[in-house]
C-alpha cells in the first residue's frame, strides 16, 4: 500500500516503514562518525527504547559503545490497512542493523509499569546477560497502572493559578492567546504517579534485588526544565512535579544502592520536538523560535546529537561531568544567555504574520513529520510498501 501522513492535531496517525528505517540509518551513521565512547557498559537495558533520547539512547550505547542492548517498548504492529506505530518500525530497523554486526540486540512488548514485564525481563537478563551495567529509563505514557492496581492518568496543567501565553496552533501555524487551567491536587498525584520517579525506583529495586544489576552500574532518566517562559506550563505545571518527584528519585536510588556502587543520574535535556512535547500547549511556539536561534547560532542538536555528547562528552558511562545539583546538563547550550535572550526578544514580537520569519516552523514540522517516517530523503513515498514489518527478537 502507499502510506501517507495522517495527521490530527499533534498526533500522525500512520508511519513509514522505510522513512522510519532511513532515520533509524542516518542516526546510525551520525554515531560511527563521531567514533567510540569511554566506558566499560557493555549490557545496557534501555526501558522506552523505541522513539525519542530512548531510541538515539540505544543506537549510541551499541553503535557508540559497542555495548549489547535489551529494550523494552510499548509499541503496535500492523493490522490491517493499519500501520504500525512508528517506533514499531524503529526497532525493527534497530535490530536489522545491530543484527548486520553481529551485535546481540533483543526487545520486549509490553507494558512498562507492569511487574510481569519487569519479571520477563529479568529473566532474559538472566539467560542472555547475567547483569545490566546500563539501565537508561525513557518513558513517556499519558498513564500508568500502578502496584496498588489504580491507573492514574497525566495532565498537561498549571498548578495554583491559569495560565494565559502566546501559543502556536500547529494546525494552521497562527499565533493565539491560549488558555491552561490550573490543576487540583488530584490531578497533580496522578501525573506524578505516572510521569514521576516511582517506577524508575521499583525497576532499579527489582532488578538488584534479582541480582541482575552489576557492581558500580549507572542508570539515567531524561528530564527538562526549559526557560521561564514555559516555567507555568512545565517546570511549575504538573509535568514540573513529576520532574521535580523523578529528581528526588535519582539520590533516593543512589543512596539505598549505594553498597552496590551504583549511581543513578538525571539528564536534563534540550528541547525538542517530541510526540510528547508537541502535545503541551505553549512549548511548541518556544519550540520553532528557539530552533531558529540555535540554528542560527550553530547549536541546535537533535535526539541523536544530545546523545551521543550526553554518553562522550559528559561521560555518562564513565565518570559523569554533574552540576551543584548532580545533574547531567545537556540544556547547557540552550540555556546559554545569548540564546534566551534572543528567544525572549522574539517572543514579544512574533505573531501570525511574523512567524515563518522568527520562528523556524518548517524545521519544527521536518522533526514531527521524521518522527513518523516522512520528509525522509532517499525514500519513495509513491511506492507501494508492505505495513506489516516483522521484529526479529519477537519473532524468535
Amino acid at each position: 500500500m502507499i502510506i501517507a501522513p495522517k495527521v490530527r492535531d499533534f498526533l500522525c496517525l500512520t508511519a513509514h516503514p522505510e522513512g522510519c528505517r532511513k532515520n533509524v540509518e542516518k542516526q546510525i551513521e551520525y554515531v560511527r562518525s563521531q567514533g567510540e565512547i569511554e566506558g566499560n557498559a557493555k549490557k545496557v537495558l534501555v526501558i522506552g527504547c523505541s522513539t525519542g533520547y530512548g531510541l538515539a539512547s540505544r543506537i549510541v550505547a551499541a553503535f557508540g559503545g559497542g555495548a549489547d542492548t535489551l529494550g523494552i517498548m510499548f509499541e503496535k504492529p500492523a493490522k490491517g490497512k493499519r500501520t504500525a506505530t512508528p517506533g514499531w518500525y524503529n526497532t525493527a530497523a534497530f535490530e536489522e542493523f545491530a543484527a548486520k554486526e553481529g551485535k546481540y540486540a533483543k526487545t520486549i512488548n509490553g507494558d512498562a509499569f507492569s511487574q510481569e514485564v519487569k519479571d520477563q525481563t529479568i529473566e532474559m537478563i538472566r539467560q542472555d546477560f547475567g547483569k545490566v551495567d546500563a539501565v537508561v529509563y525513557s518513558l513517556a505514557a499519558p498513564r500508568r497502572k500502578a502496584p496498588d492496581g489504580v491507573t492514574y492518568n497525566s495532565v498537561l496543567k498549571t498548578t495554583g493559578e491559569e495560565f494565559t501565553n502566546k501559543n502556536l496552533n500547529l494546525k494552521n501555524n497562527t499565533i493565539e492567546m491560549k488558555s491552561i487551567p490550573a490543576a487540583t491536587e488530584e490531578e497533580i498525584e496522578a501525573t506524578v504517579k505516572v510521569m514521576g520517579g516511582e517506577d524508575w525506583k521499583l525497576w532499579m529495586e527489582a532488578l538488584n534485588e534479582a541480582g541482575v544489576l552489576s557492581e558500580n552500574a549507572v542508570t539515567v532518566a531524561y528530564s527538562y526544565i526549559g526557560p521561564e517562559i514555559t516555567y507555568p506550563i512545565y517546570f511549575e505545571g504538573t509535568i514540573g512535579a513529576a520532574k521535580k518527584d523523578l529528581h528526588k528519585a535519582a539520590a533516593q536510588i543512589t543512596e539505598e544502592l549505594k553498597d552496590q556502587g551504583v549511581r543513578a543520574y538525571i539528564s536534563v535535556n534540550k528541547g525538542l520536538v517530541t510526540q510528547a512535547s508537541a502535545a503541551i500547549p505553549i512549548v511548541p511556539l518556544y519550540m520553532a523560535l528557539l530552533y531558529k536561534v540555535m540554528k542560527e547560532k550553530g547549536l541546535h542538536e537533535g535526539c541523536i546529537e544530545q546523545m551521543e555528547r550526553l554518553f562522550k562528552d559528559k561521560k555518562l558511562l564513565a565518570d559523569a561531568i554533574t552540576d551543584e545539583n548532580g545533574w547531567i546538563r545537556m540544556d547547557d547550550w540552550e540555556m546559554k544567555d545569548e540564546v534566551q535572550e534572543e528567544v525572549k526578544r522574539l517572543w514579544e514580537i512574533v505573531d501570525t504574520d511574523n512567524i515563518t520569519e522568527y520562528g523556524d516552523i518548517d524545521g519544527y514540522w521536518d522533526d514531527f513529520y521524521h518522527m513518523f517516517g516522512f520528509r525522509e530523503e532517499g525514500v519513495d513515498y509513491d511506492a507501494d510498501v508492505d505495513p506489516a514489518v516483522a521484529i526479529p527478537s519477537l519473532e524468535a
